[in-house]
């Protein structure tokens, strides 16, 4: 992946992440590069979730969390690669 298309992946999955799904992400989870504090699910920045366990979350759903129901594929690898990514290294 080029970096121009690897950092348009990553603004996708932080969009996702913050306006596109439903619920949204930021609602719920602390991340600190999307500015979010939500403590419903578990802080991201301290769980540091790879891409495949944030994929399987998203799909599959996981506590109170629903599986998803209106992410396309493309949004859902973009959000598990911007979550697996920026995980704990926003300062």
């Amino acid at each position: 992946m080029s970096a121009t298309a690897d950092d348009a992946q990553l603004a996708l999955g932080r969009k996702v992440f913050t306006e596109l799904s439903e619920p949204k992400c930021a609602v719920c989870h602390t991340l600190a590069d999307a500015a979010s504090s939500g403590e419903v699910g578990p802080n991201l920045d301290t769980l540091k979730p790879d891409v495949d366990r944030v994929m399987a979350a998203i799909t599959q759903g996981i506590g109170a969390m629903p599986a998803n129901e209106v992410l396309s594929e493309e949004q859902i690898k973009a959000v598990a690669r911007y979550v697996s990514s920026i995980a704990g290294k926003a300062n």
